[in-house]
C-alpha cells in the first residue's frame, strides 16, 4: 500500500493506492493506478509529477485518512505534517520512504488510470515493517469504485 500525492493548478490531493508496481528495470519506472472516481485522479491528470509514499504498519491512521476520506470534503493535508518537495510536489514528512516521479505515460485501464513514472528524487524517514493490503483491507473507501 502507498499514498500518492499530486499537485497541479494550485490544488493538492492524495489517496491510498493498492495498485502499484515497478514496471521497468532499464530505465527504472514505476506505475501507480488511480481511481477515476477520486479527486486525486482529477488533480493528477494535470500534474507533471506525482509523489509515492510508503507507510509503516503503525501508520494505519494515515492510510485511513488517505483511503477513507475524500478530498472533495476534507483537506487531508491540514491534518498532517508535509512539505513542498521537488518540482512543487507534496511530500509527507512521516513516510517510511518516498519518491517523486515525472509522469512518463498515462494509460486507461477501466475504472483506474495507470500513471507510469520516471523516478527523479527519493528519500527515507520512518523505519519499520511496511503497511500491506491485508492490514488496510478494512478501510472503507472515501469514494465508490465508479
Amino acid at each position: 500500500m502507498c499514498v500518492v500525492t499530486a499537485v497541479a493548478d494550485g490544488e493538492r490531493a492524495g489517496c491510498l493506492v493498492g495498485f502499484a508496481s515497478q514496471c521497468s528495470l532499464q530505465p527504472p519506472r514505476f506505475a501507480v493506478w488511480l481511481s477515476k472516481a477520486n479527486r486525486t485522479y482529477r488533480v493528477a491528470r494535470a500534474a507533471q509529477y506525482l509523489t509515492v509514499h510508503l507507510l509503516t504498519r503503525d501508520q494505519r491512521d494515515l492510510a485511513e485518512l488517505f483511503g477513507g476520506e475524500t478530498g472533495d470534503e476534507t483537506d487531508k493535508f491540514a491534518r498532517l505534517a508535509w512539505r513542498e518537495g521537488p518540482a512543487g510536489t507534496a511530500v509527507l514528512d512521516d513516510a517510511a520512504a518516498w519518491f517523486v516521479g515525472s509522469v512518463f505515460h498515462r494509460t486507461d485501464g477501466g475504472d483506474h488510470v495507470g500513471f507510469v513514472l520516471d523516478p527523479v528524487r527519493s528519500g527515507t524517514g520512518r523505519e519499520g515493517p511496511l503497511l500491506r493490503l491485508s492490514q488496510a483491507v478494512t478501510i472503507e473507501a472515501g469514494h465508490p469504485a465508479d
